[in-house]
């Protein structure tokens, strides 16, 4: 076998398993950036996404894009599986590579472009409706953008220019992206009366962050892999950097633009940012120097922080801002190929945009591209969606979106922090078992009479009346304060405490806080809450001791509650009282 086949064909599995890698990416971001009780329905999405993106481009989708060189839509050897003529296909994109191995990497860019539309619609989309919507749109309407720039469609005989997917993947997801978060409304909670945007904060900022450097390593994939050959590593290389240098640029600037106009640099903007950059880049990173894709990268971090802002403010609810990162950004950089293309950067790039003397040919071309695909892929998009709402339907309801997806579509929950436990693991018991097990401890409990009973319940009236007083004493304060007062308790003689992490405000109010730009409509604080039951110290000297740790005489020092505790009981020992708070070794 030929060696530049070998090579050719080894890099293009690489590129397209680092793409294929870029579903975890997504699914970590769009998971971080919503609530933990629709986790389970998002993780699903962009697991089942993938599968029916895989069966649509392999049913029709590829041949589709592909099947000869009709100006609109392939019409030749449309159907590759069932022993059809592969052959046909050999010099499509490139001969050094197998049709499976094309096939393949083409696949997972048609999985991208379904998958950007999964985070516009979270929180709020029926979990088939969403199935049947990706079917459609990488069964067909993605096939045929495809085809009128990759496949020899008409824009490519235009001379319009797309090196990785700018306006083939990125865009037309933003357009099905936006006409699917018009159709469905916002989520419940989003407006408030005034019409104001409200924040809905993602739970998992750590998980968002993971799933952008994902996404981050699979546009390394992503750009330099549509070369689809390692024939001239210099172009790989070049391709690597403007990436690279587009992402650091947005990263940059996005945060200082949230910084000035939000007043905080904000995480969620800078995860935005990044994309944006990603995705600025992504059609002309082969036309540009590293110093353009600096420039390009840098003005995709101001303006997604704009388009979050301004989405928010018409009523388009998009949890994790894939209208702004993928249709904003991803016309933005369609439109810098027909600005910044430089003749020569690399043996790909042939053409001169405006700024390099090439005039308004370049550009005019690009336009006429991106009005084309927006119109199209904006219009095919609403007619599925609105052929969706008026059959199964495409929200769930108003009881199941407050309750969470995860418990009304799938019956599962990602954090079951507080589900009951089995004792399974112990005894290895089935529920019979169980409850033989119970019955015979309760069986061969001594017996108790009335007048035992009676007995029981004089001395534990006597103990809780004439035994030392118990006094609990609960303290609320600053998280910092929680050492220095664990160590003064302990000093005078407090032995035992309950500490729990609380959230809330009095006098103080909250920090008001925001997320991507809205503001948080709770504002609580952390604090921490220490209880202690006391006996025999008297409760002055544990007051006075809290008072003199916690003072500073500012708003927010905390508060000491003091209650009468009528009982404690010990449940090994059934001791009451006193006896019961005191700890064996």
């Amino acid at each position: 076998m030929d060696v530049t086949m070998i090579i050719d064909t080894f890099w293009v599995l690489l590129a397209a398993i680092l793409v294929f890698f870029m579903n975890l990416g997504f699914a970590a971001v769009e998971a971080g950036f919503a609530r933990a009780k629709n986790t389970v329905n998002i993780l699903s999405k962009n697991f089942i996404v993938f599968a029916v993106s895989s069966l649509g481009f392999l049913l029709l989708g590829w041949g589709l894009m592909f099947g000869g060189d009709n100006p609109f839509v392939g019409t030749s050897h449309l159907f590759i599986l069932g022993g059809g003529d592969l052959s046909f296909y050999d010099n499509t994109l490139t001969a050094n590579v197998p049709f499976w191995g094309k096939f393949f990497f083409q696949l997972v860019f048609c999985g991208t472009a379904a998958t950007i539309v999964s985070g516009a619609v979270a929180e709020r989309i029926k979990y088939v409706a969403f199935i049947i919507f990706s079917f459609a749109l990488t069964l067909i309407i993605y096939p045929i953008v495809g085809h009128w720039v990759w496949g020899g469609g008409w824009l490519s005989d235009m001379g319009f220019m797309d090196f990785a997917g700018d306006a083939v993947v990125h865009s037309l997801g933003g357009w099905g992206a936006l006409s699917g978060a018009l159709i469905l409304g916002p989520r419940i909670g989003k407006y408030g009366k005034d019409g104001k945007a409200k924040a809905i904060p993602g739970h998992s900022m750590s998980l968002a962050v993971i799933g952008l450097f994902v996404l981050w390593l699979g546009w390394f994939g992503f750009n330099p892999g549509s070369t689809m050959s390692f024939q001239n590593p210099a172009d790989v290389v070049s391709i690597l950097m403007t990436t690279n240098t587009a992402a650091i640029a947005a990263v940059l600037t996005s945060t200082i633009t949230s910084w000035l106009y939000l007043g905080k640099p904000d995480l969620g903007m800078t995860i935005n940012g990044c994309l944006a950059g990603l995705v600025g880049i992504t059609g002309s990173c082969a036309y540009v120097s590293v110093l353009s894709s600096l420039i390009i990268g840098a003005l995709a971090g101001v303006l997604v922080v704009f388009l979050v802002v301004f989405f928010d403010k018409i009523k388009i609810d998009d949890p994790v801002g894939a209208t702004s990162v993928h249709l904003g950004c991803g016309t933005f950089g369609t439109l810098c190929v027909g600005l910044f293309a430089q003749e020569g950067v690399t043996s790909l790039s042939t053409r001169n945009g405006l700024f390099f003397g090439g005039g308004f040919g370049l550009l005019g071309t690009q336009i006429v591209g991106i009005l084309a695909i927006g119109i199209f892929g904006f219009v095919t998009t609403s007619l599925v969606w609105f052929a969706l709402k008026k059959t199964i339907g495409i929200r769930v309801s108003v009881q199941e979106e407050i309750a969470g997806l995860d418990i009304g579509e799938h019956g599962n929950m990602a954090y079951p922090d507080f589900a009951p436990i089995s004792a399974a693991p112990v005894s290895e018991l089935s529920a019979s078992d169980e409850e033989e097990r119970v019955e015979a401890a309760v069986a061969s409990a001594p017996k108790e009479t009335a007048a035992d009973s009676a007995k029981k319940a004089s001395v534990i009236h006597e103990e809780r009346t004439t035994g030392p007083k118990m006094t609990k004493v609960t303290i609320i304060t600053n998280q910092s304060r929680f050492s220095e007062l664990e160590s003064t308790l302990s000093r005078i003689g407090v032995t035992g405490l309950t500490i729990s992490n609380v959230f809330g405000y009095g006098m103080q109010k909250g920090h008001e806080t925001y997320f991507r730009g809205a503001p948080v409509e709770s504002r609580l604080l952390p604090k921490v809450r220490i209880d202690v039951v006391i006996c025999k110290i008297p409760v002055e000297t544990v007051v006075n001791a809290v008072q003199k740790v916690l003072y500073t005489g500012n708003v927010g020092d905390g508060k000491i509650f003091v209650y009468d505790v009528e009982d404690v009981i010990k449940v090994r020992t059934n001791e009451h009282g006193y006896d019961a708070l005191q700890d064996e070794e």
